[in-house]
This record gives structure tokens, sequence and C-alpha cells, in this order.
């Protein structure tokens, strides 16, 4: 009997997949029209589960498809960039705030997030350092539990990798700055001043807004 875990993807999963990956880390980047054809032979799989996949991307915004021609990688407009800094804001302070009582349980995760990103921007991979980067903010959200924020916060994700993508290889220098930013909530999660860790939460957001600001 085949373990459900091992069970192998559909065509149209792998389709969806693939293609959702490659929006992601800016393969196919904003204003890019990819065919049916194109995505059928890069998957290995028939137009059929092709058009299932992008009608799921497309429902997730991720694309705009065209009848006989494609589907165009929708760009990261304006107001998009900033509905999810709105949400981050929303979200990830009131996290912070509920979240300091258990700082001491919330900090080694943190560490470990931070290792990662630190690792991956040694070796130059910005896919895996934005990786990291969301999972250190989603373990703070986590940590607040509230299941019904921290699924929200989790439907932002994709949004959040592609920006932070796009920022990022546009603006190489906002890897340092992330970086010495997360140390300081880490610095600040280890001290006894609530309002100091609050400031650095608000602060690194703010910082994403002017970095993201720069794909408008």
């Amino acid at each position: 009997m085949t373990h459900p875990s091992r069970v192998a993807p559909s065509a149209a999963e792998r389709a969806y997949r693939h293609l959702k990956q490659a929006i992601l880390e800016q393969v196919y980047p904003g204003g890019h029209l990819v065919s049916e054809g194109e995505i059928a032979e890069a998957t290995g799989v028939s137009r059929t589960p092709v058009r299932e996949a992008l009608l799921r991307l497309e429902t997730e915004g991720l694309v705009k498809l065209y009848p006989k021609r494609g589907a165009l990688i929708r760009p990261v407009s304006a107001r998009e960039i900033a509905d999810v800094i709105e949400a981050r804001r929303l979200v990830e302070l009131h996290a912070a705030d509920r979240v300091w009582p258990r700082r001491a349980e919330l900090r080694a995760d943190l560490a470990r997030w931070l290792d990662e990103m630190r690792r991956a921007h040694a070796a130059g991979d910005i896919t895996t350092l934005m990786a990291a980067d969301r999972s250190f903010h989603a373990a703070v959200v986590e940590a607040a539990g509230n299941e019904i924020l921290a699924e929200l916060y989790h439907r932002l994700r994709d949004r959040q990798l592609r920006m932070g993508e796009a920022g990022f290889r546009l603006s190489p220098g906002w890897a340092e700055v992330a970086l010495t930013e997360h140390a300081g909530q880490l610095a600040a999660l280890d001290g006894d001043d609530p309002q100091a860790w609050h400031d650095a939460v608000a602060a690194h957001i703010d910082t994403a807004a002017r970095m993201l600001g720069t794909l408008r």
C-alpha cells in the first residue's frame, strides 16, 4: 500500500508548483507573458493540467490569463505593497506585544532562523535567505497563540516572498540591513524593556516599507 505522503503529485500540481516557484523566485518577473506550451515543456505535462495550474494561480492573484496568448505575471503594484505593509503592522505588532511574557521560549527559534539567514547570505542564496526571513517573522506571530492571525499571516507569505526577493535582488545592500535589524530584535528580546522590543519590530517593518517602495 502506498503511503499517503509518498503519493506523487498530479500533473496539474507539478505545473502549479513549478510556475509558482518561478514567480516567487523572479525567474518569471512581473510583466512577463508565459505560454501554456512553455510551461508544459518545462514540466513535461500536457496543456490541460497547465491550464488548471494557471487558473489556480489566477485565483491567488499571481497571474492574469489571456485566452490563446498565455498568462501575464502580475507585477507587484504600489497598492499591493501598501496593503501588505499595513497588514504586517497590524499582525506583527500585536503579536510582538503578546509574546513578551514568553520571550525566553521564542528566542531560540529566532536565533536559529537568524543563523540560517546569515548562512544563506554568505552563500549568496537569496531564495533561502528570504524563506528564513519569513520564518523568523512567522515564529513571532505563531508564538502569540492566535491561530486565526497566524493563518492570516501565512496567507501573506507568498506575496512577501515575491516582494522581498525582488527587493533584495535590486538592492543587495538591504540584506545586511535586514540581518542587523533582526539581530537588534534579538537583543531587545534579551532585555527587560517591552517597549524597546516593540519599537525594534516596528522599525524593521518601516525598513521593509522603504525597501519595497523602490519596486514601485
